[in-house]
Parts: C-alpha cells; structure tokens; sequence
C-alpha cells in the first residue's frame, strides 16, 4: 500500500521519494505497534497519535530515513515534523538537487486513504475546519489550465490544499466584515471556476454571511444582459454585496437602480486588500448554507434554501450509497453554480477527502476531448455530467484524438440534472469501451435542487438498466406494463425509461395519482419525497413554497413510476402533452427528431399549445436547421411528421424550422419549452399551420373519452375505500368481541380467520395460500417469522395460518385496551422496544413460551416500510430459536403493501399471497460455541429465503454483530 500522485507534474522522484519514506515509516510502526492498520499510515497520519512513535521512536525512524537516502538531516527535525509529509519536505531539501520539487509538487502527492472523516461536523466551515487541522496540506482542489486541443496536454495546473483554502476563505471573510454587511445577509457571487470562487464561497460563509451563486457571462459582451437577467434574483435574495470579475464592475448600476439592498460590487483584489482581523461568527447547523436559484424560463426566481443540516445529510447519503473514500479522484468541468457541480462534485468531494480535478466548463464545451484526457491523466475514478455531455464526446471527438487515452480507472460515470437517454450512454459505452471504458460504470442518478442535490441513486457498478414498457399502455392508462423480450419489433413500439435506483438512505419517494393518493407499483404518478436533505421552501417566495409542498411530502415537479423498489423518471409534469388521451413525453421525441441528418441534436423542443379556438392542446415541434430551401425543409417536415406517427400514432400539429440559436436553453442547458412556446405563441418564429377541423373533431372526442376515465377511476378509488371502511366497521366489532367472549383460543383464532376471509372476499380481495404442506406437524412449536409490508399483515396471517400462534407485538399496543385486550386475549406476548433491561426479560419470556410449545410469530423487520423493500432483520427471533433449539419457518407476504400501505389510511383493490416456506432448523453448535454467531447464520438463512418469494428489493445492510447484541 502506498500513496501516488495524480498528477503528470508531480516528478517521479518524488514520488519514489515518498513511497520510500512510507515504507521505512511502516517497518518501524510495526515494530512498535504491530496491530496498526495500514489505513492511518499515510502521509499525513500524525508520528505521535496515529502511529505512535515516541521519542525513541523517532529517533530510530530518524536514523533510517538517512541511511536510505544518504542525506543527513538538521537537529530541529526531530521536534518539528508532525508527519511523514513534513519528514518527505526535510529529506528532499537536504537532498540538495538542483532541481528541487516545489511546495505544491510535494502537496501534489494524493494519499490512498485517510484514517477517518470529519463525522462530528455539522457545517461545511467545520468540515474545512477540521480537515486544515487534521491534514493541512493534502491537496482539495487540483485547477486544470486551458490545455489545447484533445492531445493529453493538461495545460497549466495549481494544486489548492485544504490550509489554503481555509486562510484564502478567512481573508475574504476579513474583507467582507470591513464592509456594511451583517450576519446572515446574502452575497452573491458572479464567479468563473477558479481559485477566487472557492476561496469567497467559503469566505462568505466564515462571515457568517450566506452565499447566492449564480452564473458568469461566458463572453464580455454577454455581461449586461446577464446582469439584467439576475437583477430579480439580487432583489428577491436581499443581496448586500456582489463578488465578481473587474470586467463586471461598470454595469453594477444596472443592478443598483432594481436592488435596493445591494450596497456593493467588488472584486477579491479588492476584499483582500482591505481585509482586516478576521472575527469569527458562530454558524450553527439550522442555518442556512446558501440560496440554490433553480435554472427556470420565467422571471420569478426559485431560491431553494439549504442549511447545513441538508447539505451534511445529502452529502453524507450520497457518498454511502456510492462508496466514496479518501482514495477517490473526482474529475469535473461542472459548473459551481450549479447544485451538481456545487454540491456533488466540490463539497462531497470536500467532505469525504478525495481529490477534486477541476476544468472550466467553457473548456470543455470547446473541446470535450480535454475532460476525457483530464480523467485519463488523473487517473480519476468519478465524474459526472449531464446527458448531452456524453452526447458531445461522441459527435466532438475524433478518433485520432483519443490515441493512448486510457479511461480503466473511471469506476463512477454519473449522468444526471437532464434526462438520462438511454441509446446515448449505450453508444458512448459501445464507443469507448476499446479505451478502457467499463459499461459497468455507467450509473444513472436522479435529483433535484430542492433536496439539496442527490435523490435516488442506484448500486455503485450496476451499469445501465433499462425498462422496456408497451407504448400504447402506457401513454394511454400510466400502466408501466413490460413490453417482453422480443427484440425483433420495431423499437418505437416500446418505451425505454432508466433505472435511477433508489432513494438514499433516510429519504423516501412516493408516486401519487393527480388526487394525490398513492399508486402501486408500475404506475405512473407524480413524484413526491422527503427527507433530511429536504429544502424548508422557497426564499421569500411563499406561492411557489406553498406549491412545492403536500403536507410533509414534497413535490418534485417530475412523473415517474416505481419498479421494484426502483426509480423511473419519465417526464416533467407540466411537459406532458396529453393528445388524443395519450401521455406525450418531450424529451423523448426531441431525442428522436434531434437525430435526423439537416437537425442540429439538442436543439428541438416539442411542447403543447393551447388552442384558443377548440380548448384543445395542440403539438408542435421546433427544431433548429441551417436549411434554407422549400424542396429541403418541406422534406424535413415531412419525416418528422413521419417520426411522430410511429411514435405516437399521429402527426404533430405545426412543425417550425428555426434558425440556429432559436431553441431556448436554461443556464444549465436544458430546453426552456415553456419559453419556447411563448415565442410559438407570441408568433415570434414561425406561423402555426391552419387547423384542419375533421381532424381536430376527431382528437378531442378520442381524448375526452380517456380524460373521463380518469375522472371515474379517481372517483370510483374513493368509493371503494369508502365501502371497505364502512364493511370493516360492520364486521370488525363483531370479532373484537368474539375475541372476548368465546372460551378457547382455537375457538377464538378459527373465528377471527373466518371473520378476516369473509372481509377479504366481500372486497374482492384474491387470497391465495401456499406451501401449507410446510407447517410443523400438529403440537411440535416453532418460530414464525415474517416480511411485514401492511398495516393488514396480522389479519391476513390470521386467515391463512389453521392453527393458532402467538403475535410478537411491540409493548405500546398494550398502552390502549382497544389493541390490549384481543390481543391478550389471543395470548399474544408484548416486548418492550425502548427499555433494554425490561426488553431481555420479555425476550426471555418468549424464549420460555416457545419451550412450552408455544409458536410465536415475529415481524422481524421490526416496522414497516411504505416503500417496497425488505428491510434489516432483528435478531430476538432468531436468538430465541437458537436458544429453544427450535426451527424457523419463514413466512412470505406479497400484495398487502400494495393494497394498504403504511402511512395510508386509503385501501385499494388487489391480490394477496401467503407463502409458506420450509422450516429451517439453526446450525447444531459445538461444544462452546457461543448462541450469538448461530443466530447470525439462522437470520441470514430465513433473510434469504423471504428475500427469495418476497419479490421486492433488498434495503437491508449487513448487522453489526456489536449494535445487534440488544435483544428485540
């Protein structure tokens, strides 16, 4: 093990160098502490507490470190040197070679790994705090000069370390006390990648003050009207002061005269000279971090407010689920007003110490070879971009660019911020996979402002999955019904979504019907989700804030289903078309039509337009092409007509030919359709085609008949649940009390079954049983345990199981005598949760039960989830079994989610399934073997087995065998 540079311009002698000093440095730390892990032996582990040498210690080290270089060192070493980088400075110093590395050469030398994280911070200037403390000069930040075309040649680099950052950002900060701002006011920053970016984010927050990025003009000229496009945003987040170029300073009036607030515009130069003491404000967790303004079409800003809380709880989610360590290299071109650049690639990369290697983005879209070449020299193992990104390589790079480029050590290629295609990952696959590229890589993500930046991830190195649902279905009833294997029909007749995963650990997504009720699976909805990571609104923007939310969910914006617990996203809401009681999706038809000879790829928009005269939604395509001649552009009019009818079975109502530079863009470079069809309709491009009225009589009586059902189907929702809570409350009465009066368990149990089957069939409820032939024979106990998906589980078990067993139940059903006494009475046996000392006595109870021939049933995952998934098992059931010596039959539940879900109080119409595997007996222990690894075995064994029949997705993680040791 030992470290490397990421850098063509760290020398190869001070790489052997420091790879020398490393290994003396181990062969004395074993000595001395033989048990020491390799992982805090680095250069930057400390020689007294991480390793543990002591003066005797270092003395020896001392004397080693000069027999292998030859060098003698000075006196003052001794005391001095806290790490083996400051021992490496000494040493190549003493060398005296005429060519001696530079500070940032040695700084340049990227460590494999750090001993530990800063898990205690819970803001982002604590982050940075604590890595300058802990390892000041391990390189952050790695800034990639303009390196030429696609040739490998990196251009000018700077390597920033997380000490210069911290004293860069405090000078900014003394600079901005001098001036008229208070606590907790905005600064907005105007800012191109580069070292006085990041130097006056962090300023701004060790001023306590909180920053507003928003993006730089990309050329001189372009400076005053991106200066009139962010004056609503200065003045919607009362900003104080603005951070920018020189250039920028003599259109500051034009922001002056609409905000009120803004009191200043200055430059760094200009902070840093008049910086003075710098007085360090406290910043807690609950305040806010920076004001995220969402890239939008119209001119009422979005300023998603993130606290530290969200940051810390996104970044930290993200890089568990992706696998993030020390050791990583994160290449970007992103840009740093963007979440995505801002928050995935710098702050996660900040957090989790990996080297961040920095392009501007204007580099990159001028030659998009250069991004490869970056992740090719650094040997970068992540980086991410939008769709088109990954389109650019493949029509801006030429094959003679890219010889010797290498792309093996890119384990994370994260697409997100746009819709994911699939045929353009596939072909960048396909293209660059002779240079390296692993398919495997590939991880499509998806995420949003408003939670921070991260939402669903799916497993590290899954590659691309692609769900294939019959078109017709789909676009007419939101079923996401799969379209087969068959692979020889005509690929328009399915629709290809992308796997996104799943959401990151402690945040849920939900789909929901326009009602806002929740939809099983396969079924198309709005996307709703929550968390920590979660924005608390909209800056001073209380109508959009109220939108945003639905109680405690939140609205994403965004139409999607869930398949297996996975994430598909399918379109945005106000961007479907509805034609014809069809779901039009955009992105996919601008995708197709972009792909035409004479259409320039990622300049079409296609978006409805009300038509005044019908009511109806009219489709129109805009597409840009530097075609001029009728014969030409009627021809291309023609095959996208041609392109709409295979797609979705009609022509599209007016097709605009515009020229380059029409088709309008966020900042972000997403297609602005709303702005376009304000043009469209504006008739600023263009003139509509005249309506043929047959054909528009026809569309709205074909679309009215789907609206209808749509409206009856919610309707007729309501009405069921309706009827099934009126049936439950005529019939469940009547078996609360039988559960009382009637003498005899068995009695009491063969009733409550036969009152739960008639229920079940009274709502048209599928009950179907399997693997009855599994149970213990008559009078032999054992374990049952169970998934548990539904609030309905225990009646259900109750209707399938012929014979009684005792409910494991959590001990607050007994705090109401509603749920205490049937339960009682059903001699069920209550734990405490909360209480370990009165939780093993209650464990022990059942343990003795279970020896007198009684069968307890447990629910091991403890709760119960709304998303689909099986969650961790707890260990007292099978502790229990191991200690009885008893067998676990594994009991399997499928469709009770679906029907009543957790958290939801509306039941739905559906099937149920009860399988009922074989038992399995625990592993026979030898003589002294511990109950506790048997019981281990035992839960992984039934975990599998559930897993296996359960058919949804595995949440689980591995127990700590230390935190499993409290009984359940």
């Amino acid at each position: 093990m030992s470290e490397r540079p990421n850098s063509g311009k760290v020398s190869k002698e001070t790489a052997d160098a420091a790879a020398g000093l490393l290994s003396q440095v181990r062969d004395v730390a074993a000595e001395l502490r033989p048990h020491l892990s390799e992982a805090l032996l680095t250069l930057d582990s400390t020689l007294d507490k991480d390793i543990g040498l002591d003066s005797l210690g270092r003395v020896e080290l001392l004397v080693r470190l000069e027999r292998h270089f030859g060098v003698t060192l000075a006196e003052h070493v001794f005391a001095s040197a806290d790490t083996p980088r400051d021992l490496l400075r000494a040493i190549l110093g003493a060398a005296g070679t005429e060519d001696r590395p530079s500070q940032e050469d040695i700084a340049a030398i990227v460590p494999e790994a750090v001993g530990e994280l800063p898990l205690a911070a819970t803001t982002l200037t604590e982050v940075l705090d604590w890595h300058a403390r802990v390892h000041p000069d391990r390189p952050h930040i790695r800034l990639l000069g303009d390196g030429g075309p696609g040739d490998g040649d990196g251009g000018e680099e700077a390597v920033i370390t997380y000490r210069a950052l911290k004293e860069g950002a405090e000078r900014i900060a003394a600079g901005l006390q001098q001036g008229d701002l208070q606590p907790g006011q905005s600064v907005v920053l105007m800012l191109p990648t580069g070292r006085d970016y990041f130097f006056s984010f962090f300023g701004v927050l060790y001023a306590g003050c909180v920053p507003v990025p928003i993006y730089p003009p990309g050329r001189p000229s372009q400076i005053e009207e991106h200066l009139k496009r962010h004056a609503a945003i200065v003045e919607n987040c009362l900003g104080g002061a603005m951070i920018t170029v020189a250039e920028a300073k003599r259109f500051a009036g034009l922001l002056a005269a609409q905000a009120e607030t803004l009191k200043e515009v200055v430059t760094v130069d200009e902070l840093l000279a008049r910086a003075g003491p710098f007085s360090a404000p406290a910043i807690r967790s609950g305040d806010i971090a920076f004001l995220q303004y969402t890239s939008g079409s119209t001119g009422n800003p979005k300023g998603v407010v993130l606290t530290h809380d969200n940051l810390m709880a996104n970044i930290r989610a993200m890089g568990e689920t992706l696998e993030v360590g020390s050791q990583d290299v994160f290449v970007s071109w992103l840009p740093l007003y963007h979440d995505m650049g801002l928050i995935a690639a710098w702050l996660g990369n900040l957090y989790f110490a990996s080297l961040l290697v920095i392009m501007s983005p204007l580099q990159f879209l001028s030659r998009p070879g250069q991004w490869l070449w970056a992740i090719h020299r650094a040997q970068a193992t992540m980086s991410a971009a939008p769709n088109f990104a990954y389109e650019l390589c493949l029509k801006r790079i030429d094959d003679k660019d890219m010889e010797g480029l290498d792309l093996s050590s890119w384990r994370l290629a994260l697409n997100g911020a746009e819709a994911i295609n699939p045929d353009t990952m596939q072909k960048f696959s396909d293209r660059f996979r002779d240079y390296g590229f692993d398919p495997k890589a590939i991880t499509p993500v998806f995420g949003l402002a408003e939670c921070s930046v991260g939402l669903a991830f799916p497993p590290p190195r899954r590659g691309l999955v692609i769900d294939e649902v019959q078109r017709d279905v789909f676009t007419k009833t939101g079923q996401a019904e799969p379209a087969g294997e068959g692979r020889g029909e005509d690929k328009l007749k399915a629709l290809r979504f992308v796997n996104c995963g799943r959401p990151l650990s402690g945040h849920q997504i939900r789909i929901v019907d326009a009602a806002g009720r929740e939809l099983p699976e396969r079924r198309e909805g709005r996307l709703q989700f929550q968390g920590p990571s979660t924005t608390s609104g909209y800056f001073r923007n209380a109508p959009e804030t109220e939108a945003l939310f639905d109680g405690e969910w939140l609205n994403s914006g965004d139409l999607a289903y869930i398949a297996g617990g996975d994430v598909h996203i399918t379109g945005r809401t106000k961007d479907i078309i509805i034609r014809a009681g069809r779901n039009i999706y955009p992105a996919e038809f601008e995708d197709a039509v972009g792909d035409m000879e004479g259409l320039q790829k990622g300049n079409v928009a296609v978006f409805g337009s009300a038509d005044p005269e019908t009511g109806t939604e009219r489709l129109v395509v805009m597409a840009e092409t530097r075609k001029r001649k009728p014969e030409d552009m009627e021809q291309l009019r023609s095959r996208i007509s041609e392109m709409a009818v295979d797609l979705i079975g009609a022509p599209p109502d007016d097709v605009v030919l515009a020229p380059p530079r029409t088709v309008l863009k966020t900042s972000s470079g997403k297609i602005r359709r709303t702005a376009c069809r304000d043009l469209y309709e504006q008739g600023l491009i263009g003139k509509p085609a005249s309506a043929v009225w047959l054909q528009i009589a026809k569309l709205t009586l074909a679309s009215a008949v789907p609206r209808m059902q749509k409206s009856f189907s919610g309707l007729g929702g309501w009405l069921f649940a309706g009827y099934a809570w009126a049936l439950i409350g005529i019939l469940l009465p009547s078996l609360w009390v039988g559960t009382i009066v009637v003498p005899r368990v068995r009695w009491r149990w063969a009733g409550l079954g036969a009152g739960v089957r008639l229920i079940l069939r009274l709502l048209g409820t599928r009950l179907q049983v399997l693997g009855l032939e599994n149970l213990p024979a008559e009078g032999a106990a054992a374990v049952f345990v169970s998934n548990h998906a539904s609030y309905m589980d225990a009646f259900v078990l109750s209707a399938v199981l012929p014979r009684p067993i005792r409910f494991v139940a959590k001990a607050e059903l007994r705090e109401s005598w509603i749920t205490r006494i049937p339960l009682e009475r059903m001699e069920s046996e209550f734990v405490e949760r909360f209480d370990h000392g009165r939780g093993v006595d209650d464990a022990g109870r059942v343990a003795r039960s279970l020896r007198q021939g009684h069968s307890p049933m447990f629910f091991a995952e403890g709760t119960l989830s709304r998303m689909p998934g099986l969650l961790p098992f707890h260990m007292g059931a099978f502790v229990t079994a191991v200690e009885a010596e008893s067998p676990v039959v594994p009991v399997i539940l499928r469709g009770t989610r679906s029907i009543l879900r957790g958290g939801s109080w509306m039941p739905r119409p559906g099937a149920v399934t009860v399988v009922i595997a074989e038992p399995i007996r625990p592993v026979p222990g030898g003589e002294g073997e511990d109950v506790w690894p048997r019981a281990v075995r035992l839960r992984d064994q039934v975990r599998l087995e559930i897993l296996k029949h359960c058919g949804e997705p595995d949440l689980g993680r591995e127990e700590s065998p230390v935190l499993a040791l409290k009984p359940e």
